[in-house]
């Protein structure tokens, strides 16, 4: 296999390895886990919430809160998850540069950990505004993580399996789904005892990871080229691919680390303004939006009242919910094996068209619901086919083509602006949804099946596929829409060709000054 440019001693392509495997599997359950189960967590013990945050009020002030007040309580505790996210994000950055990708996932576990407790221990407290306050705090843990995971898991992978372990971060959030899913089901904790400790188990994973990852090495990139150690790299290097010799890739890491030199590294303020990354970052950020405001996490937080509304009994509520948990995971799992042979651009296009079907028939069924017997079961099928379109394409895909798209220099800002998009339209969702299905009704699967609609036709005209590509390739690609003449002009595409210091010199000058 040719990697970056160098004929490897062993011809084959690069295998999965057993140091490659457990420092994914402990990274993205110690992280990426925790993100899909607090996503999920407040879904089935919402009643028995709300009945805490009335009693707790009714004890200190003798009333209950009225109707309105107590949807804008809940509201709160669902979305302010989603913020936390969004100021995690922003913490990325300066981090992973400082601390590295490793560091920042094992100094993240306080995010996790303490807010375990405090939700744990809230109704001895008797405080409800501990459990909003500690939802915001685990939303900055899932904000890092989302992420710093697919970074770190990313960088370590050869190019041959970047597409199927840069799944394994969604793999892992969809499990965490499935496992708040399952642990909210009402005899075993999302009842009135149970449910401070569904909410405290999040610390679990947050504890293993604290335990384990630190037997496993730094990004050989990160130790590399920001700490300036090749003998710590090689060693890292070494471990995680299994065989002795890696000089190609290290030649590889310096030769872009020469090209970045000339570049300098790229907060976001300098991204937005280059113009041989604006479609990259245009598209990075459409996906994200794309992905979020399509309404997934709505389905997610408020599963139970759509399947309500859908004319769903009571009692088999929680067992649906657990099925479509369960449908997620096995198709995100088979988005790992196909994402490297079919290619990034026809999951996000399928993914996206299903979805935008699946809100379509689900209005239609949800206003039919009354008059026609069997629409229930319809609206049911829709739910099922839309996660489905989902988990294959617009959840995993753009954590994937966001660290195919952009290189070591511009990769934490373009993780930075994406993570921000990401969690600031899941806020937006996580606010909204109760107060759009109050106000529309049915019909507010319409606003979804248009976002999703206008993000397949996006992708359709702008996105390349950037399966087995290299960095170079992917800006080449780019290049035409980007305006720019002659592809090898930018010190953005010297990845495998560096050039003299002064040439680059100019080079850079070119660049950062086009206008925006």
């Amino acid at each position: 296999m040719l990697l970056g440019g160098h004929h490897h001693p062993n011809p084959t392509l690069l295998k999965l390895t057993v140091t490659l495997f457990l420092a994914t599997l402990i990274s993205t359950f110690g992280s990426s886990f925790q993100y899909g189960y607090n996503v999920a967590s407040v879904n089935s013990p919402a009643p028995f919430m709300k009945a805490f945050y009335n009693a707790t009020n009714y004890d200190r002030v003798g009333s209950s809160f009225d109707d309105g007040f107590l949807i804008l309580l809940w509201s709160l505790t669902v979305s302010l998850y989603p913020l936390g996210g969004f100021f995690g994000s922003l913490m990325v950055g300066p981090l992973v540069s400082k601390i590295g990708r490793k560091g920042t996932l094992l100094f993240n576990n306080i995010f996790s950990i303490v807010p375990a407790i405090l939700m744990g221990t809230s109704v001895v407290a008797k405080t409800f505004e501990v459990i909003i306050a500690s939802r915001l705090v685990v939303g900055i843990c899932a904000g890092l993580s989302s992420n710093v995971v697919p970074m770190y898991v990313g960088e370590m992978s050869p190019k041959n399996l970047r597409g199927g372990i840069g799944i394994m971060p969604q793999l892992m959030i969809t499990v965490g789904i499935l496992m708040a899913q399952i642990f909210g089901i009402r005899f075993i904790l999302g009842n009135t005892q149970g449910w401070p400790i569904l909410l405290a188990l999040t610390g679990i994973p947050a504890l293993l990871e604290l335990l384990f990852l630190p037997f496993f090495p730094e990004s050989p990139r990160y130790t590399l080229l920001h700490r300036g150690n090749e003998d710590k790299a090689k060693k890292a290097l070494q471990r995680i691919r299994g065989w002795e010799d890696v000089d190609g890739e290290i030649k590889e890491m310096y030769q872009e680390d020469q090209s970045e030199k000339a570049e300098g590294r790229l907060s976001v303020r300098n991204l937005c303004s280059i113009r041989p990354l604006r479609w990259q970052l245009i598209s990075i950020i459409i996906m994200n939006m794309g992905q979020q405001l399509s309404g997934i996490n709505a389905v997610y937080y408020y599963a139970d009242s759509i399947y309500k509304s859908a004319g769903v009994r009571e009692d088999t509520i929680q067992y649906v919910t657990v099925a479509t948990g369960s449908v997620n995971v096995v198709m995100t799992v088979a988005a790992i094996f196909i994402v490297d042979t079919w290619g990034r651009r026809i999951l996000l296009l399928t993914g996206f068209g299903t979805c935008c079907l699946s809100c379509v028939m689900l209005t239609i069924a949800l206003v039919y619901q009354t008059t026609v017997p069997w629409m229930p079961y319809l609206s049911i099928a829709c739910v099922f086919a839309y996660v489905i379109g989902h988990a294959i394409g617009p959840s995993p895909i753009p954590y994937v083509v966001t660290t195919e798209m952009f290189r070591q220099a511009s990769r934490p800002a373009a993780f930075m602006v994406a993570g921000s998009v990401h969690w600031l339209s899941n806020f937006t969702i996580g606010l909204v949804f109760e107060f759009l299905l109050n106000g529309l009704g049915s019909y507010c699967f319409i606003l979804f099946a248009a976002i999703c609609l206008g993000t397949f036709i996006f992708i359709y005209i702008v996105v390349p596929e950037t399966k087995g590509k290299t960095f170079l390739e992917v800006s080449q690609l780019m290049a035409k829409r980007n305006g720019i003449e002659e592809t090898m002009d930018s010190k953005e595409f010297q990845d495998l060709n560096p050039v003299s210091k002064d040439m680059s010199k100019g080079i850079k000058d070119k660049v950062i000054v086009t206008p925006f």
